[in-house]
This record gives C-alpha cells, sequence and structure tokens, in this order.
C-alpha cells in the first residue's frame, strides 16, 4: 500500500488522473490524501468531484476555500457569474448529493501513524495540535448540521485578524475558517493578513511566512498543505506545502507520505489560468 498527498487539483480532471496513472494508483490498494480545493478555475469541477466521492475510503480529503464557496453558491450565500467554472456543478442532476458530500468533509485530518497533519492553507502561532483539531471541530459541526447555511452566510470577511480564544458566534467561525482555509501570512504576533498571496519576499513589512513565525506552536508537527501555488512545492522542517499550481500552468504534485524519503512526483500542467 501506498499513501499520498495531494496539492491543489481546481477541476483539472485530466491531469489528475494522468498523474495517478504516473503513480499506479489502486484505490483498492493505495490511500489518497488530498489538501482541498478540489474545484473552481479549471475546466472539470463536477468530474473532479464525483471522481473523487467515488473513491469512498480510499481517499480523505480536507476542505479548501473554493470548496467552501461552491458550497456558499448553492445556497446563495454568494451569485454565481454566469460563466462561472462552478456553473456545471451547480446545474448537474446530482448536485444535491455531491454537495452534501463536499460539506461533511473534515478541515483537517490528523494521523499519529504516519506522523502527518493535513490542512488546507495553515495554522496560527497560537494553535497547537489540540487547539487546532477542536476548532476544525466546531466549524465542522456546523458544516453538518442543519443550520450550514446560516455558516455559509457569515463566514466571508478579513476580520477578525487575530486569533483569541474569547472570539464567539460568527467572528469566531470566520476566523477559524480563514485560518485553515485561506492563511498565508501574518506577523509575529499572529496577526493575518489575508490580502498578501505572492510568494515570500513579495508581502508588507512586519509580515512573514505563517510557518516561519518565532515560536509557532505547531512547529513539532509534520504539516501537508497547500492553497498557495505563488509558494509553489516548498519544503522545509515540519511543513510541506504542495500546491504547485497546476490550473495557472504549474504542475499538479504527488508527495508519498509513508515512506521515510516523501518523495515527491510531480506532473506539467498546460493550465487553464495561464
Amino acid at each position: 500500500m501506498a499513501i499520498y498527498a495531494i496539492g491543489d487539483i481546481q477541476g483539472c480532471y485530466d491531469e489528475l488522473r494522468a498523474l495517478l496513472a504516473r503513480l499506479k494508483f489502486d484505490a483498492d490498494r493505495d490511500r489518497l490524501w488530498l489538501v482541498g480545493d478540489l474545484v473552481n478555475r479549471g475546466p472539470k469541477s463536477l468530474e473532479v468531484l464525483r471522481f473523487v466521492k467515488d473513491l469512498g475510503e480510499a481517499v480523505t480529503c480536507v476542505l479548501g476555500n473554493h470548496d467552501l464557496h461552491l458550497l456558499a453558491e448553492h445556497v446563495g450565500a454568494r451569485r454565481t457569474k454566469p460563466d462561472s467554472s462552478l456553473r456545471a456543478v451547480l446545474d448537474a442532476p446530482d448536485r444535491e448529493e455531491l454537495t452534501e458530500w463536499l460539506r461533511h468533509l473534515p478541515l483537517l485530518h490528523h494521523d499519529g501513524t504516519l506522523g502527518c497533519t493535513m490542512v488546507h492553507a495553515g495554522l496560527v502561532p497560537q494553535w497547537d495540535l489540540d487547539t487546532a483539531r477542536a476548532c476544525a471541530r466546531e466549524v465542522e459541526r456546523w458544516l453538518r448540521g442543519p443550520d450550514y447555511r446560516q455558516l455559509l452566510h457569515n463566514m466571508y470577511g478579513n476580520c477578525p485578524d487575530r486569533w483569541s480564544d474569547e472570539l464567539a458566534g460568527w467572528p469566531r467561525a470566520r476566523a477559524i475558517i480563514n485560518i485553515l482555509t485561506r492563511l498565508r501570512y501574518c506577523d509575529a504576533q499572529g496577526r493575518m493578513d489575508m490580502q498578501a498571496n505572492g510568494p515570500p519576499g513579495s508581502q508588507p513589512e512586519g509580515l512573514m511566512p505563517w510557518f516561519e513565525v518565532p515560536g509557532r506552536r505547531s512547529r513539532s508537527l509534520n504539516i501537508v498543505c497547500g492553497h498557495w501555488s505563488a509558494l509553489g512545492f516548498y519544503r522545509a522542517p515540519g511543513v510541506t506545502a504542495i500546491d504547485s499550481g497546476c490550473v495557472w500552468g504549474g504542475a499538479l504534485t504527488a508527495l508519498r507520505l509513508d515512506s521515510a524519503r516523501r518523495q515527491a512526483v510531480s506532473l506539467p500542467c498546460e493550465g487553464t489560468r495561464a
């Protein structure tokens, strides 16, 4: 059995199937971890959702910001543009089945045996594993409950920009979602900046990548994440980022997790947004 983590797919179904063929992936034997952003921008979000859902227990996927955006459009919390790449999903006869499956996915996955923790974007420096898991479960309960539409209507915005255990209600839920699905940069005190999205070195003064903040409480973890195509494939002690920008003409990357070498395999992509 092999276990692979794969970066942001974003509707690039053909590239996903080609990468799995290169890996000789067998759903009866192997396992996939997907870092989220299954959909949006690429041409075949519907095909990606159907394929990943049909993999059943062979796949573990966390939610990304684009997946949550699809759910928001599904419930009318955001308007769908006529030329949206999500239109095929929202017009599909199995729309309800697919979105129901999507909203039951986790925001964080931890495997103690592998020694890996997967999130879409990152963790603020104030969070250790226990805090991150507890916060993820809070939002997961909302998403899986009968009032999930309220959450999707209230999740947008960049405030609060700093985590506090005293946060409550929608500001708390919004902060958790932003941390787990949108975070790239913060300052040394953990204040988040959701505007800067370029590669390290392009950010405003005082900001740093979330994984470089001194004293980060999650530094003992091995975190696998995506979300940051401008960062690309990046490996440092305790962090491996695997969004290598497939939809932008970069590559789709798989990282082997059950091997000490944790070898990466990348498939060059033509891209649809380059």
